[in-house]
């Protein structure tokens, strides 16, 4: 993780943007430059009526009062179209860094969290990683967007009009700029004061956002358990602490302009009565006493604004920290180069030696398991819930790590795989469908994104998902809605079934994939089972013994130990536990 500061590990991560900061920071200086300019010309004119051919202009050889107040009028339109000139360009600078350094930080962070192991994400919610990714990548664009160029303003503006002030009268700039290091000193113990309130924002948005994303998700569930006042209740709660949070920084947020206006009227009435005693004295200039009055004016309006730059400021280094947290977080899977031949993996066994394995702060699943897996064969795994099977092909794709122990494939251990290579290699069918809100045939076409429409109808032919698919009205392209969830669950099975056909890994992993259809449906997906991993190397996690069957060796699990193995007839004439299970599923008892 960098070290410092959240500004300082923000503008290391900007790097590579330096010379659009500097372009834009240049123009936001240049732009209040000019802006500052009129007070200075109505001082001179000011001169110029009062004084007439003894003005301030009039030593420069221009005598006559008309044609003094002519240049002043061509300086104004000089002066005003500087100004506007460098404030486009300064807005198209900001706005357009602030767009690209939020689309960078977001699509880098949405990387790096894909890159992510399992137990990363078993740590955290998911709502809170969507609010980071939204929301606080948001706040620090709304920063970049006005707060940066509000800030360099400001501290222009301070520069400027004491430099002026100096110029004119020392005695008069003494008394008006004395309250400004106050303020500026006071202003950084302020926004310390807000740092941890903002934390605290952000941290409950998270939460927040975490509830309501689950609740969106789980809606048929709370409402079949008639649940609605209670998850509003929760919402209710939540909502109110986020509340709570946000009334803590801003009683001390909108605390800030009082103040400032306070310390500034002090300035301000050292200027108008000082100033206008040493005019009175004959010592100071009208013109130069005018110019004075209009830039502690000019003084008061952008320092009011001090607070909510820091506001803003506050809100995006407490989005920037826990944004460049997650983008700095080591990701927990370390990979080599490996990348075997296809051929080399097709004819290799996949063995697990003395594997041990524990999720974070629960019992051992695995304690010295020795497995192998046989290259262009169907394992089976069978067992009860919480035996291990679902650990084993998280093992495999590295999901998980073991705590001690090898998995072997190819002749290399799984950690010295490319990931990407390792991954490619197999297919899954997983439990829980993931179908994203496009069309049928692009759903199957993300097994592999370069494939043919015929190739992808094959495989959906080879799922037995063509018939149901072509009886739709729209075919192919039917929309399957976010989740899948215009399509029943047999549906999403078989499309997934296509989806890791079209893949053709050397490896097809099936977990609990006939668990939650049909006989009928089963019976389909049985069959499209036996096609696809016909001469391939495939493990098959089966709650439904009759899914596993016709597999070539059947594996028994209990507690991360096998228990039996064999062919389901040998099991079933054991007599022990699958021959149980066996007899449970057929009817021939009732019980276990």
């Amino acid at each position: 993780m960098s070290e410092g500061g959240p500004f300082k590990r923000l503008l290391q991560y900007m790097a590579p943007h330096r010379g659009t900061i500097r372009l834009a920071t240049f123009c936001s200086i240049l732009n209040k430059i000019w802006d500052l300019a009129p007070p200075l010309l109505i001082g001179l004119a000011v001169d110029v009526v009062v004084l007439r051919e003894e003005s301030f202009l009039a030593g420069y050889g221009i005598e006559n009062p008309w044609h003094q107040l002519i240049l002043l009028s061509v300086l104004t339109f000089a002066i005003w179209g500087l100004e506007s000139l460098f404030e486009y360009f300064y807005g198209i600078l900001w706005r357009n860094l602030a767009q690209t350094v939020q689309h960078e930080l977001r699509l880098e962070t949405f990387g790096h969290v894909q890159k992510q192991g399992m137990g990363w994400f078993d740590e955290r919610q998911k709502g809170d990683i969507l609010a980071i990714l939204n929301d606080d990548i948001n706040q620090l664009e709304r920063f970049l967007d006005k707060g940066a160029n509000d800030f360099l303003q400001v501290s222009t503006t301070v520069i400027v009009v004491g430099a002026v002030f100096l110029a004119i009268s020392w005695k008069v700039a003494l008394f008006a700029v004395l309250p400004i290091p106050i303020i500026i000193w006071g202003s950084f113990l302020y926004q310390r004061s807000l740092e941890p309130r903002y934390a605290e924002v952000r941290n409950t948005a998270g939460r927040l956002n975490a509830l309501l994303e689950n609740d969106l998700s789980g809606m048929s569930t709370i409402q079949s358990f008639t649940a609605e006042e209670r998850e509003l209740k929760r919402v209710e709660s939540l909502s109110e602490e986020y509340r709570g949070a946000n009334k803590k920084a801003i009683r001390l947020s909108v605390a800030f302009v009082p103040m400032i206006r306070m310390a500034i009227l002090c300035g301000f009435t050292a200027t108008l009565l000082l100033g206008g005693w040493l005019t009175l004295e004959g010592t100071l200039a009208i013109g130069a006493y005018s110019v004075l009055v209009f830039m502690t004016q000019r003084l008061l309006w952008p320092l009011t604004r001090l607070g909510e730059t820091f506001d803003l400021y506050q809100r995006a280094m407490a989005s920037s920290t826990r944004v460049l947290d997650v983008l700095t977080s080591p990701t927990e899977i370390e990979q080599g180069d490996f990348k075997p031949e296809v051929s080399s993996i097709t004819d290799s066994n996949i063995v697990f030696r003395n594997v041990h394995f524990a999720y974070t702060g629960r019992d051992k699943v695995f304690d010295g398991l020795d497995l192998e897996i046989e290259a262009g064969k169907t394992t089976g795994v069978v067992g009860a819930t919480g035996s291990g099977k679902t650990t084993l092909v998280r093992l495999l794709l590295r999901f998980a790590e073991p705590g001690d122990g090898t998995i072997e494939w190819a002749g290399a251990k799984l950690p010295d795989w490319d990931l990407n290579r390792l991954r490619s290699s197999m297919a899954l069918v997983d439990q829980h469908i993931t179908l994203f809100p496009t069309s049928i045939l692009e759903n199957i076409r993300y097994g592999r994104p370069d494939a043919e429409e015929d190739e992808v109808k094959h495989a959906g032919m080879l799922a037995e998902a063509s018939a149901f698919i072509e009886e739709l009205p729209d075919g192919w392209d039917t929309l399957v809605g976010e989740g899948g969830h215009r399509l029943s669950g047999g549906q999403r099975q078989r499309l997934a079934i296509a989806r890791a056909v079209l893949k053709d890994a050397p490896l097809l992993i099936l977990d609990e994939a006939t668990s939650a259809v049909d006989n009928e449906t089963e019976a389909a997906l049985q069959r499209s089972i036996s096609k696809v991993s016909q001469d391939r190397t495939a493990v098959i996690i089966a709650h439904r013994l009759s899914t596993i069957r016709n597999a070539s060796r059947i594996l028994v699990l209990d507690s991360g130990q096998i228990i039996e193995d064999g062919t389901h007839e040998e099991l079933v004439s054991l007599g022990g536990a699958y021959a149980r299970m066996w007899a449970v599923q057929t009817g021939e008892i009732s019980e276990i």
